[in-house]
């Protein structure tokens, strides 16, 4: 008997007397002739976004590599991504501008970093940051406005805010975020039965009757009150549209491949156990944009002030970066540039986990782009100068890949605004102060 394929297709069959159903991978005759949209929709692929972050900056003489453009030459920090260079830009030379404002070490830039304002202190700050108004922008139709990990287990480690009171925590281990995407309200969108749960039924009509007593419970507020009433109702309409998805079937999505659930391991400081942690986060997180489940992933590797060591070491990253004599030799400070080099190849595995996975005419990291950093350039000094950014992925064809682009002390707000154009965040300028630019790094903009 001939059978017609379609998208939706499924392979039956039986295991140990149970029936199964496999759903079909994006075949070329799902999709139009480029191999980039939905034939029957001719709904393009959607792209997603991520954020990396490790502490602790680099040893910019063995990070800068010595010429700009293509075919540069990755240097030793940098070696651990060269199998994925013609998927990688390498930025350097943009600087955080604090316009007198003061120096926090390994808080106060992470914030200008992503916000694009340098703090009143510490993160003092009351805009949102990048990641969101990049998840505002194309997050619609996902179930979660953004997924949050942290590899070294501690969920106030987050550089993802909405306001000064909104500040998103990160997931803490593998065991909870693979609860959070596969848990309660999880629709595989490949099965081929759908049946809305009937307590997210529930749930959402309680919360669709409180719409009509906002404007009541407005009333008589002074601004501050008003502005945090917003701030809530704002939250419970984003729930409610989480909640409306769960009572639609998803759309197909046949690079999604729902993972073993794993086991609890040690979580803390130890980098090893972070390296760990962070494989098994980095598949639960790229399985989540391959299922649609979420556009945006912010991930921490490890915390500003780097407290991470091996197995047996009283001393740890920080304490060597300012503690450890530069070798007279190589001329750095060998243990602390071990830890920055474990850094760099847990953003390698994180990068080749998108690249795994095939979708359309390319990979999931051919649909996304990633923008790594860290909060300082030479740790030993707490430089704000030259702070070391890694922008990984096409966007859907958004970012030209392969170059090394010198900022000679331009803010760095330029790379920022460079991923919120690529996502096609529609704004002209970013920044305040020293660090406002309508100028993105039009290089990589294709």
């Amino acid at each position: 008997m001939s059978h017609k394929i379609t998208r939706r297709f499924l392979m039956r069959g039986a295991v140990g007397g149970a029936g199964v159903a496999v759903a079909l991978p994006f075949l070329d005759c799902f999709l139009d002739g480029n191999g980039q949209a939905l034939a029957a929709t001719g709904a393009p692929l959607p792209a997603r976004f991520a954020t990396w972050y490790w502490g602790c900056g680099n040893h910019p003489d063995i990070w800068v590599p010595k010429t700009t453009g293509k075919g540069f030459d990755y240097t030793q920090q940098l070696k651990p991504l060269e199998r994925h260079r013609d998927q990688i830009n390498v930025l350097t030379g943009f600087n955080v501008m604090l316009d007198g404002r003061p120096s926090e070490p390994h808080t106060t830039a992470p914030w200008a970093i992503r916000t694009g304002t340098a703090p009143l202190r510490g993160n003092v700050v009351d805009v949102p940051s990048f990641d969101v108004i990049i998840s505002d922008a194309i997050g619609a139709g996902a179930r979660f406005r953004a997924l949050d990990a942290c590899a070294i287990g501690n969920s106030k480690e987050s550089l993802s805010r909405r306001s000064l009171s909104v500040i998103n925590p990160t997931i803490e281990t593998p065991l909870a975020l693979y609860a959070r995407v596969v848990g309660d309200g999880f629709q595989d969108p490949n099965a081929g039965e759908f049946a809305p749960d009937p307590k997210v039924m529930l749930r959402k009509s309680v919360l669709s009757g409180i719409k009509d007593q906002r404007t009541a419970l407005g009333l008589g507020l002074g601004a501050a009150d008003q502005r945090r009433l917003d701030e809530y109702f704002t939250s419970v309409r984003r729930l409610e549209e989480q909640l409306a998805l769960q009572l639609e079937k998803p759309a197909p999505a046949d690079a999604c491949v729902v993972p073993k659930k794993p086991g609890e391991g040690p979580v803390g400081m130890v980098i090893e156990h972070a390296r760990t942690n962070h494989r098994l986060m980095a598949d639960l997180l790229v399985m989540a944009l391959a299922c649609n489940q979420t556009k945006v992933a912010n991930m921490i590797f490890s915390n500003g002030a780097s407290h991470l060591h091996t197995v047996g070491e009283s001393s740890d990253h920080h304490n060597f970066t300012h503690e450890e004599p530069f070798d007279e030799t190589l001329g750095y400070q060998v243990k602390a540039v071990w830890f920055t080099e474990q850094s760099m190849e847990a953003l390698a595995e994180f990068i080749g986990a998108l690249a795994a996975v095939r979708e359309g005419d390319g990979t999931l990291l051919d649909h996304s782009l990633v923008y790594a950093h860290s909060d300082t350039s030479l740790a030993k000094m707490h430089a704000l100068e030259d702070i070391p950014v890694i922008l990984a992925g096409r966007a859907g064809g958004r970012i030209k890949t392969g170059y090394h682009i010198a900022g000679h002390g331009a803010a760095i707000t330029r790379t920022g605004l460079t991923a919120m154009r690529a996502m096609r965040v529609p704004v002209g300028a970013w920044g305040t102060q020293s660090q406002e630019t309508s100028k993105a790094v039009d290089e990589l903009l294709a």
